[in-house]
Order: structure tokens, then C-alpha cells, then sequence
């Protein structure tokens, strides 16, 4: 399948430009899909334009019975959809099928909120009215990474369809087909032409050629930090809406205050989220400080689990010397992994670090990898401060006993999404993002509706 969907139709690049798609667990290519030409972004654009003129019309019933048949033909197509996913992203094929399921559920939960998009009456004196009304905000731009190639595009597909949004989706080139089978599900379920196009090419060029268009109205990203600042400043041309999810350096907090099988249970839990996905994950928990009295006991038990970890390559080179790097300059103790396996494929071991001086690399930047760095702390207060001195803030969790230190800590941490005594923090109810350097804006959750509506007043009165 050419990996170009523009006004309904799936086509390759109007100068027959192609990409590589490689199998990060082999080196090899897999596929070769589009790289789109500027004639193939301008018919996009004109594409989107249209498709939005269509949609915004559309009864929001109508839009909620094509996304909910789509969310249907995810599940009749789970296995296909994520055999493709786990060949281009090299996540096991148990992760890419819960991706999957997940991609669905966002379709799903969307389908309820297009007929919810309320707005509300405001009181005004007798012979007037004045309401507030959410309009779709126009055509979108998103832009998404290459680590959930399903959700991520789902979750912003969904609300865009839902609010009555035309959207131009741009997924990572590294797994850029498992978008595809998304689209696909779309079209298949109903969607008119020019409402939902794919575009696959050079990320640059892409995007310079997409906001650089008044056409699109609103950009959404779910990538880097570098990135991100790249779209803002493209954006401020036409001052498009931004939505920007840009990664974390999540922190966790440890507390005394366990037992040996609460202990036990909260290592499972912490190297089941850490190492999923080979680390790449942007809510993944990586700096753990535990308080001192549990610290040598706690890391012993996340040493001996990591070593069971079943092992999963990383996206491709780049990402694998990143993490080795990190590991290498990190001047810590490797208590397990810490060398890259021989053969092909991006694999690099789950790896755990103690010992770790204060201005190490890998306490400030966002490994995106299998590495885990392990701290001690003593007091509350003292935990909070570490584990809040980074300029990230998307996620943070919390493992005690206590609910009163459950509060404090939830209160002091400076981040956009917290778990106590729990690592599961995305689904499609939730609102998901952060603060600082992880970016603004939110989707997910009915604070979705703000990320792809705009609030119109309306004030009313009798004939002049």
C-alpha cells in the first residue's frame, strides 16, 4: 500500500520518491512507502480544505457512527494491524495487539463525545440571549513519533473526527504503516474524502510546507523538545493553535513505609513500566528515589527482575547509541546490563545504575531507552526537590502506604499526570500531557475539546 491518502484515495508520490522502512529487529527493509512531492502537500492542503467545508457540517451523530464503525474494524483487524506494527516498531507482538485495543478504545470513547460537545446559555437581561458554542477549530496538522505508531495517531485522529476537524496525518517515517491501517479503518467505516489524508516524507520539508499554509488551523505534535520549538516557530507565521506532548524524565517516589510484598509488588510493577517498549515510552518511570531505610533492598529486587525482561529492540541506530551513550558517560555503577548484545538488530540490555553523580547526563536528559537509574532519599522534602529538578513535567508516580504521604507527594509534584501505587496513566478518558519542557495543551479526556474546538459568543435581541 503506498503510504500517500489524500482526498479519499490512496496514491504514491506524484514523482514516484520512495522511503525505506526498515525492521529494527533485523536491519532490514521491510517496505518502502511514499515520500510525498510539494505538488503531493498542496493537493493535501486542498484536500483538507474541502474535506473540513464537508465535515463541519456533518450532524455530530453521523460523525460518532463512522468513528465507532471504525473502532470496530481495529478489533476485527487486530492481529493484521499488529503484526505490521510489531515488524516496523519491533515492540512484542502482546504490546503492539494492547496498542491496538487501545487505538480502538479512543475511537470508541470519541464516538460518545461527538454528540457532547456542549457548549452553555449565559444569564442576560429579558429580551436577549447569549450563549457560548464550540465550533471545530479547522483543518490539523499532526505530527507523531515513532515509539506508539497506533495510539499516538489515534489519539489524535479520534477528537479531530469527533469535533468535526479535517486532519492531515503525518506519522514517524521510521513505522509509518501502522497509521495507515488506522486511516484505512476510517475510510473504510465512511469517512468523506478529504476529512482524514496521510502524508508520509522528509520531516522537515513536511512540515515547513504544512504550516506554512493559512489552511491549517491547528498543529498538534507528540515528539521531541528540539522539534517541538521548530513547530512553534513555524507556527507563528499564521499563529496556528498548538497541542504539544514533548516527552518527560519521569520520576518516582519509593517510601519507607512498604512491606517486603508491597516492596516486591511495586518492583514488578516499576520494571514492567520502565522496560515495555524497550524503554520508549515518554510517561515511562525513569528516575527512581527510594527512601534510604528500602533503597538496597529495593534495588536488589529491581536488578533481579530486570534480568527477566523479555529483551526488544530500539527503533534504530540512532536511538541505540544514544542510550549507549548515556550509559557510558553516566559515570555510574551498572548494577545489570549496560552492553550493547552482538548481532543485528537495535537491541540494547534493561540496565540499572546506582551510585549516580548529581550532574550525570542521565538525570537531566530524557533517556528514551531500557536504562534505570535507581537514587536514595531521606526526607519527603528532599525527594520532591530531586525529583523535580529536571524541566520536564509529564508524569510521576508514587509507591507508599500511606495515604497521607500519598497527598503530600501528589501535591508537590510538578507534573501533568501522577500514579500512586499505579503505572497505568493513559486511556482515552484521560486528559494526557505535562508542564514545562513537556510541552502545553491536552489531549485525551473532554479537555480534548478545548485542544480541537475554539468557544464562540453569541449575544442576541429582538429586531433593531
Amino acid at each position: 500500500m503506498s503510504v500517500l491518502f489524500i482526498n479519499g484515495e490512496w496514491r504514491p508520490a506524484s514523482d514516484g520518491a520512495t522511503i525505506d522502512v526498515l525492521d529494527p529487529a533485523t536491519e532490514q527493509v521491510i517496505a518502502q512507502v511514499a515520500s510525498a512531492s510539494a505538488q503531493d502537500l498542496d493537493d493535501v492542503l486542498a484536500a483538507a480544505a474541502s474535506g473540513f467545508h464537508v465535515w463541519r457540517s456533518t450532524p455530530p451523530a453521523e460523525r460518532a457512527e463512522v468513528l465507532d464503525r471504525a473502532g470496530r474494524l481495529l478489533l476485527d483487524r487486530i492481529e493484521s494491524i499488529a503484526a505490521t506494527l510489531t515488524e516496523e516498531q519491533g515492540k512484542p507482538l502482546d504490546e503492539s495487539r494492547a496498542e491496538v485495543r487501545q487505538s480502538a478504545e479512543y475511537f470508541s470513547w470519541f464516538a460518545g463525545e461527538a454528540v457532547r460537545a456542549y457548549g452553555r446559555l449565559l444569564p442576560t437581561a429579558p429580551g436577549r440571549r447569549s450563549w457560548v458554542e464550540r465550533r471545530p477549530v479547522g483543518p490539523v496538522a499532526a505530527f507523531t513519533a515513532w515509539n506508539f505508531p497506533a495510539s499516538l495517531p489515534a489519539r489524535k485522529l479520534a477528537p479531530a473526527v469527533a469535533f468535526g476537524c479535517s486532519i492531515v496525518m503525518c506519522p514517524a517515517i521510521e513505522a509509518p504503516r501502522t497509521a495507515a491501517a488506522l486511516v484505512q479503518a476510517l475510510d473504510d467505516a465512511g469517512v468523506p474524502p478529504g476529512v482524514v489524508n496521510l502524508i508520509t516524507g522528509d520531516p522537515p520539508r513536511v512540515s515547513e510546507h504544512l504550516i506554512g499554509s493559512s489552511t491549517i488551523a491547528k498543529i498538534t505534535l507528540t515528539g521531541s523538545v528540539p522539534v517541538g520549538r521548530t513547530l512553534v516557530g513555524l507556527s507563528a507565521t499564521h499563529l496556528q493553535s498548538l497541542t504539544l506532548e514533548l516527552g518527560g524524565h519521569a520520576p518516582v517516589l519509593v517510601f519507607d513505609d512498604l512491606t517486603q510484598e508491597q516492596l516486591g509488588r511495586a518492583a514488578d510493577a516499576l520494571v514492567r513500566a520502565k522496560f515495555r517498549n524497550a524503554g520508549q515510552v515518554c510517561i515511562s518511570p525513569s528516575r527512581v528515589f527510594v527512601q534510604e531505610a528500602l533503597y538496597e533492598a529495593f534495588v536488589d529486587a529491581v536488578v533481579d527482575r530486570a534480568g527477566q525482561v523479555e529483551l526488544s529492540p530500539l527503533a534504530n541506530a540512532r536511538r541505540r547509541d544514544g542510550v549507549a551513550a548515556l550509559v557510558s558517560s553516566s559515570g555510574a555503577k551498572i548494577r545489570c546490563g549496560g552492553v550493547r548484545p552482538d548481532g543485528p538488530g537495535f537491541f540494547y540490555p534493561p540496565t540499572v545504575l546506582t551510585d549516580i553523580p548529581p550532574d550525570s547526563a542521565v538525570l537531566r536528559d530524557e533517556p528514551f531507552g531500557p536504562i534505570l537509574p535507581v537514587l536514595p532519599f531521606s526526607t519527603l522534602e528532599d525527594g520532591l526537590q530531586q525529583a523535580n529538578n529536571v524541566p520536564y513535567g509529564l508524569a510521576g508516580y508514587v509507591f507508599t502506604a500511606s495515604a497521607e504521604r500519598a497527598d503530600a507527594a501528589v501535591a508537590g509534584l510538578d507534573v501533568g499526570m501522577i500514579g500512586v501505587n499505579e503505572v497505568a496513566l493513559a486511556s482515552a478518558a484521560s486528559p494526557f500531557g505535562g508542564v514545562g519542557l513537556s510541552g502545553y495543551g491536552r489531549e485525551g479526556g473532554t479537555e480534548s475539546l478545548e485542544a480541537y474546538t475554539v468557544a464562540t459568543a453569541v449575544t442576541t435581541k429582538g429586531a433593531p
